[in-house]
């Protein structure tokens, strides 16, 4: 079932590169939507699931929610050091567009952060099954809805000082593949229950950060905010509703 689910996220991917290649004044509703998908799911399903699975609590702090923080930081930490954020420069300051200068090689640099953190999406619906297939069914759904996110960025990045579609698609193909080999890898590997807790609180984090730094931050650029803030809470909404219903 999680390799089933990382080809539907590697489906999901490509879908966004295209709408990269191809939506010019509406990818700010699609990105609001997503961003709400992934708000409802960490708040309503990770972090309770995370808090049940452990019972461990170093220094009186549940040891999930301590991933929580770790995953947070340490994708920020990433971000900073891969200057992923000069993918979007254009929108605060003018630069070089010059094929392969240095916004190029930003480009590319923050395209394959963007693969890299793929494959361990992978991992994360393969271990979220580990944990339980209600839990694996909904860390699916949140990738498979950031992933969207990710082909759309991916593309949008590798493209920055370039005229050409062949970097851009090849770095797209590579991010569509990542989620399903980091499945694959879940195959081979067996976490105890008492790891899985802090993990998910872990990807939680990394989550968060996704939907607060980069998701929602490009949907608001530019745009009308109030349409977009509609999408957001529909987004949350129907996460709520899914996992109460399923609860």
């Amino acid at each position: 079932m999680a390799v089933v689910l990382s080809v539907v996220a590697f489906l999901m991917t490509l879908l966004g590169g295209v709408v990269a290649l191809r939506v010019r004044d509406r990818r700010h509703l699609v990105l609001g939507l997503a961003g709400g998908l992934i708000l409802g799911v960490v708040a309503f399903d990770l972090v309770p699931g995370s808090l049940e699975l452990s019972d461990a609590a170093p220094l009186g702090v549940p040891a999930p929610m301590i991933g929580f923080a770790a995953g947070f930081l340490l994708l920020h930490v990433v971000e900073q050091a891969a200057a992923v954020h000069r993918a979007h420069e254009d929108e605060y300051a003018p630069h070089e567009h010059a094929h392969g200068g240095a916004s190029g090689r930003a480009g590319v640099l923050a395209a394959g952060a963007l693969v890299g953190h793929s494959f361990v999406d992978g991992l994360s619906i393969g271990l979220g099954f580990q944990a339980g297939t209600g839990v694996g069914v909904l860390v699916a759904l949140a990738v498979v809805v950031h992933d969207f996110a990710d082909g759309f960025n991916t593309v949008t990045a590798a493209s920055l000082g370039r005229s050409g579609r062949r970097v851009p698609l090849a770095l797209l193909l590579a991010d569509a593949l990542a989620p399903v080999a980091g499945a694959l890898v879940t195959l081979l590997v067996t976490v105890p229950k008492a790891v899985l807790g802090p993990y998910l609180g872990f990807f939680a984090g990394i989550l968060l950060y996704l939907a607060a730094a980069e998701i929602l931050p490009e949907a608001h650029a530019r745009h009308p905010r109030v349409l977009t803030l509609c999408c957001t809470g529909a987004g949350m909404l129907a996460v709520f509703f899914v996992v109460g219903l399923a609860g």
